[in-house]
């Protein structure tokens, strides 16, 4: 996967986390919440991938 499709895929990760976070703190549902804090993660480190297979130029 290339520098983009990390980034793009990590982002949208991101946003699909908060909005389940929000989702679960608005029903009471805390195992909404931690898998939504748990999708943020993961997006936030495809973004980081991404990131450093920029600076490495996909050798990674």
């Amino acid at each position: 996967m290339g520098e983009l499709k990390d980034k793009a895929k990590g982002l949208a990760n991101e946003a699909a986390g908060n909005a389940k976070q929000a989702a679960g703190k608005a029903a009471g549902r805390p195992d909404v919440t931690a898998e939504g804090a748990a999708q943020e993660r993961k997006g936030e480190a495809q973004n980081l991938k991404g990131k450093v297979k920029g600076a490495l130029g996909d050798k990674v």
